[in-house]
């Protein structure tokens, strides 16, 4: 009597796991012959947010400098990458920025309120980087942010949006979305590294 039902829920989490994986080491460059500067479409800059702390940050201070922001979940297999996200902000904090939003898009991984993310990310991590409170990276309800970020007539050429949690996508010194990394790709490597 169980037994489709049983096969029913193997078949989920076996595709979910598939799922997952899929596209985790992906990582996309800007072609070299691509134009992103246009005074008549938004720039990174351009953008304010709310962080965890209910403190609006104003993207523009980030200007002359790197920025990795990253799509984060409490619940997820790559959630121990907050630990390596906080290495990178404490050892390479001077070179770049790192910005998490939590986000409750893939698998039902960030179910929390922005309150219980914060103790959690402390608690757990012990996070200084700046974090910003929940929102949709992906689907109808999407950030004007992630909009921006996975939009080739925003950002210039990419349209990669985050396949599951902990994708990472990497700004320059001057607001230009150079790189794209998948979950898998983890902020410690060298493939992150050697960029900063």
């Amino acid at each position: 009597m169980y037994l489709p039902f049983i096969k029913m829920i193997k078949f989920f989490l076996i595709s979910l796991l598939l799922f997952s994986c899929f596209g985790a080491n992906k990582q996309l460059t800007k072609p070299e012959n691509t134009t992103v500067m246009d005074n008549n479409k938004p720039s990174f800059y351009d953008f304010n947010m709310t962080a965890l702390d209910g403190e609006e940050i104003d993207f523009s201070q980030y200007k002359g400098k790197k920025v990795l922001l990253v799509n984060t979940a409490s619940k997820c297999g790559y959630t121990p990458q907050y630990e390596d996200l906080q290495w990178l902000h404490e050892n390479y904090g001077d070179k770049v920025a790192v910005l998490g939003f939590p986000a409750n898009n893939f698998g039902g991984q960030e179910p929390g309120s922005n309150e219980e993310i914060a103790g959690f990310c402390k608690k757990n991590y012990g996070v200084t980087f700046q974090m910003f409170e929940k929102i949709e990276v992906v689907g109808k309800n999407q950030h004007p942010l992630y909009q921006w970020l996975t939009n080739p007539e925003k950002n210039g050429w990419n349209d990669q949006a985050p396949s599951w949690n902990f994708c990472k996508y990497l700004i320059d010194e001057n607001g230009v979305l150079v790189k794209f990394f998948g979950s898998g790709v983890n902020p410690g490597e060298e493939a992150i590294t050697s960029l900063l």
